[in-house]
């Protein structure tokens, strides 16, 4: 069980929806990641990521495939092998992960007055460990 934090959108005191938020680690570092149940896949910021793993600017895999989503309809990305990624109890060894630049989306959460974030949880992860969401327990649960 993950203990999932919800925050809710709004602007001029319109309410927009919510976004889910979670704490993970990579490695030993903590990580703070948006649940997106519509993301096909699991994704890190490349710049919070090169911090977090102490790697440089060339250490990442190029991949050719432009990325969709997160709010633009092109992005280069780049793949990255984790050595661990924590979820509560759940580790997953030597994650294979899509790296992008998602400052755009950090810019946002900064204007809107919350904290940035490192990654995007997606479904990739949440299929495979059969996710279930809990909104009244504020639980996200990730099954082996």
């Amino acid at each position: 069980m993950k203990e999932l934090i919800i925050i809710p959108l709004e602007v001029a005191n319109v309410e927009l929806g919510y976004h889910l938020m979670l704490q993970a680690k990579i490695g030993r570092k903590k990580v703070r990641m948006l649940v997106d149940t519509g993301a096909s896949m699991t994704v890190f910021d490349k710049s919070r990521l090169q911090i977090i793993l102490n790697q440089g600017n060339d250490d990442f895999e190029k991949i050719e495939q432009l990325s969709t989503g997160l709010g633009t309809n092109s992005m280069e990305g780049a793949m990255a092998m984790l050595p661990s990624l924590h979820f509560g109890t759940l580790k997953i060894r030597n994650f294979s992960t899509v790296v992008l630049d998602i400052s755009h989306v950090n810019e946002s959460y900064q204007l809107l007055g919350f904290k940035s974030i490192d990654g995007v949880l997606g479904s990739d992860i949440l299929m495979k460990y059969q996710a279930e969401i809990s909104f009244a327990s504020l639980e996200l649960r990730l099954w082996k």
